[in-house]
């Protein structure tokens, strides 16, 4: 694969956005234009596309360099005025835009495309809500969330005369000592108290701006006002409450027979916080690789043997310095693929600290980025934003398909079907975190002047609802309590995040085909992936070779044929 280059047309090649000045005058050339005809139309859309291309990797650059080093001040400073500064003066121009861009005749003839009618769709959402009392709000929630990320980073402890992050310090979790366990476990939850009361100031002003925001926006609640935002047009809130439903139902019954089985291994009659990561047969943890060079390897390996186009998009992100793969201090915690719509090539984050989680991390995050690069000749920047129920479905896919192939990890045919049942398991098992993670959104921003005391009793409801009721918090019922606290999305990504239980149903629908025909999947999993964001979802999942389906009827089939497969596996 040739290595990419920045290709423009319309706004100067050289050009380095200091200030909004940088980039103002292109603003008022495209509000000006005259559009006498399609083609000019056309032209226009496709000059708006390349500075909204060029804007979003520029603040992308900069929340990237933060999230490595969140200890260097100037890199925050960057990020914090490019949303502070720049972005809030840039959001009336882009409103402008799009009203130009709907107003004129040309675009009810391209809306006879279907990927225009997706697109102007989505616009037509953007002008609905924008509100110019909203800028400075937005402004204030992009820079306030980005809290979380610091506090976060500065989570750490002393553990054999070593400072550990949160991540490097839950390896020893999966020890067999249960003392160790039990002493990194009682350190780690010392930490994380410390901040109880700071996450939860910090997550009831965000609360309170959103709720702002929506009313401002004519809506009853920030939850129906996000429906529309993140242009949820083909599922409703309904559908939410139908999948929460069925993960109760069909879900967590199986979740639990896993863990009765694990307790009876163990020899308890319930765990201890500190024994959910353990090993029940004895075994070490796995460790699939030594370091961060030897994970990336060995991943272009695996999707070499998938499929050549696979392992050249990781290889040109290497080439490219696209990737930062190994956890260490200041760093900000989790794992990302931030798509770069100017270049075409996106960067992979993450906090790999040699176990098992970190493999299933960076196959996930390359099928994010396999998407990224299937996508990237696709006419308009739109056409690249892909909704997260599609952009899921390829990185959920990627963590299955690739799962054929692990033995590159694994030599020890044990520790593979280790592997395989561990992860098989885990889908299970993150099910039902999904729906409350979910169902507790619902109840936050519908109910948003809730008390912290109120907050944590619904948290512990659903914790009832969605979980099997085998482990014994007595000493952290506080920590379980506020269990919440460690889900970024609740505080950078409002509303994000059922969407990776629905694209988990496609993945292992597109993962279930791959055994009957692993070539003609792998090609509808490629076909659905370079539809980007030019048809609606069922269609993309269609394309893909699975349904767009969260009925409960549906969800039951698909966890029978997960349950199925471990139990032959086992």
């Amino acid at each position: 694969m040739k290595t990419p280059t920045i290709q423009r047309n319309y706004i100067a090649k050289d050009i380095v956005l200091k200030t909004f000045e940088d980039v103002e005058g292109y603003f008022k050339e495209l509000l000006s234009r005259e559009l006498n005809e399609l083609s000019s139309y056309k032209k226009w859309l496709a000059d708006v596309s390349e500075l909204e291309a060029f804007l979003e990797e520029d603040g992308a650059w900069r929340y990237i360099k933060m999230s490595i080093d969140t200890t260097n001040s100037a890199l925050t400073e960057s990020y914090t005025y490019f949303v502070t500064e720049i972005q809030p003066k840039l959001a009336p121009l882009s409103n402008d835009l799009n009203k130009k861009m709907m107003e004129s005749a040309f675009h009810k003839k391209l809306s006879e495309d279907p990927a225009y009618a997706i697109f102007f769709r989505s616009v037509g959402v953007q002008l609905a809500l924008f509100r110019e009392e909203n800028i400075p709000i937005e402004a204030y929630l992009g820079e306030k969330s980005q809290e979380f990320g610091s506090i976060s980073a500065a989570q750490t402890i002393e553990y054999e005369g070593k400072t550990l992050t949160m991540q490097q310090a839950s390896v020893h979790l999966k020890n067999q000592d249960e003392g160790i366990r039990k002493q990194v476990y009682e350190k780690m939850a010392e930490r994380r108290l410390m901040d109880i009361d700071s996450l939860n100031a910090l997550y009831t002003d965000l609360i309170a701006k959103r709720h702002e925001l929506a009313i401002n926006a004519g809506f009853e609640n920030f939850r129906d006002y996000m429906f529309q935002s993140m242009g949820r047009f083909d599922y409703t809130k309904e559908a939410c409450f139908d999948f929460h439903e069925a993960v109760a139902q069909k879900v967590v019954p199986l979740v639990k027979e896993i863990q009765e089985m694990k307790l009876q291994k163990l020899g308890k009659s319930a765990f201890k916080p500190w024994d959910l990561d353990v090993d029940p047969d004895g075994n070490e943890p796995l460790k699939p690789f030594q370091n961060g060079e030897e994970m990336l390897e060995k991943t272009i390996e695996i999707f070499q043997r998938m499929d050549p186009y696979f392992s050249a998009c990781l290889r040109t992100m290497k080439t490219m310095g696209h990737l930062d793969l190994e956890s260490k201090a200041g760093k900000a915690p989790g794992g990302y693929n931030y798509p770069l719509y100017e270049i075409g090539v996106p960067f992979i984050f993450m906090n790999a600290v040699g176990l098992h989680r970190d493999l299933v991390t960076i196959v996930h995050e390359g099928g994010h980025a396999i998407h990224s690069f299937l996508n990237r000749e696709l006419t308009l920047t739109a056409f690249k934003n892909i909704p997260s129920e599609a952009a899921e479905l390829a990185s959920m896919s990627m963590e299955l398909l690739s799962m054929k192939y692990w033995e590159t990890f694994y030599s020890d045919p044990k520790a593979l079907l280790r592997a395989k049942v561990e992860h098989l398991e885990d889908i299970l098992k993150v099910l039902p975190w999904i729906a409350q993670i979910d169902a507790f959104q619902h109840w936050v921003y519908t109910n948003p002047t809730h008390s912290i005391e109120e907050r944590s009793a619904q948290w512990l409801a659903l914790s009832k609802r969605f979980g099997t009721g085998l482990t014994d918090w007595t000493g952290f019922e506080d920590l379980q309590a506020h269990s919440w606290q460690r889900q970024l999305h609740l505080y950078e990504v409002p509303f994000y995040y059922i969407e990776y239980g629905i694209a988990q149903l496609g993945a292992i629908g597109v993962w279930k085909n791959s055994l009957e025909n692993e070539a003609k999947t792998i090609e509808q999993y490629k076909a659905g992936l370079s539809l980007g964001y030019t048809r609606s979802l069922p269609d993309i999942y269609e394309t893909a070779g699975v349904t767009f389906d969260l009925s409960p009827k549906r969800i039951g089939e698909l966890m029978d044929f997960v349950d199925s497969y471990v139990k032959d596996l086992a």
